[in-house]
């Protein structure tokens, strides 16, 4: 079992401002949804931080349940704390059944790359879908981006959990080991990219570009029904 942590971040305003800065990703994860009605709907976000994403999906599109996930026990005490009176429930666990089963959708965002064991992950996640449901897995964090050699020591100098070195076809291979029907987009492919001046993650608008266009891939692993 992985050991529960407080906040993800050494840095705890770098959680904080995640809402903001990933508010027009979520938006287009839901976009991507493949269902029409999600009235009945019973959701899981793993590595929920401090719950915004179910909210913007509950707001956008209303579900009958939503559970988030984190290792991280005071941001889930943050997320509870902000549900409101939305059907939502946060855990601090790693152990996926602790949130139920019957999920017809799982998501996460930027969080597979923390997982040291994808195959247990793909398996937790094979054993808490329904059959047909999908779990998508939208990261750009992978040792096929080209600057993930310069991101990960960036990210392991502040995370309070290791930093591993998965490529594309580890977490494809995982997923295909747990009996999981995967597909696999270039997520943002035809999204307008938010233009911000270079920083220390993106050395020029080409590399944020080619990095959110070409390397933050969605993988859409499926229960077969």
């Amino acid at each position: 079992m992985t050991q529960l942590i407080n906040t993800w971040s050494k840095d705890a305003s770098e959680e904080d401002s995640m809402t903001d800065e990933h508010a027009w990703i979520w938006r287009e994860m839901i976009d991507c949804i493949p269902h029409a009605d999600l009235s009945q709907a019973k959701v899981l976000d793993i590595g929920c931080n401090q719950g915004g994403f179910l909210r913007m999906l509950y707001d956008t599109r209303p579900f009958a349940e939503g559970v988030g996930v984190d290792l991280a026990q005071d941001r889930i005490a943050l997320a509870d704390a902000a549900k409101a009176a939305r059907p939502l429930s946060y855990l601090a666990t790693d152990t996926l059944a602790d949130a139920g089963t019957g999920f017809d959708l799982a998501f996460s965002h930027e969080v597979i790359y923390l997982i040291e064991d994808l195959e247990d992950h793909a398996r937790q996640v094979a054993a808490v879908l329904k059959p047909g449901g999908t779990y998508d897995a939208i990261t750009c964090c992978h040792a096929d981006s080209p600057l993930w050699a310069d991101w990960r020591p960036r990210i392991a100098a502040f995370s309070n959990i290791p930093v591993p070195n998965h490529s594309v076809a580890d977490i494809a291979a995982a997923f295909r080991a747990a009996g999981l029907d995967l597909s696999i987009s270039r997520f943002l492919a035809k999204a307008f990219i938010p233009n911000e001046p270079p920083s220390d993650y993106f050395p020029s608008d080409l590399a944020r570009l080619e990095t959110y266009c070409t390397w933050k891939l969605c993988f859409r692993a499926r229960r077969p029904a």
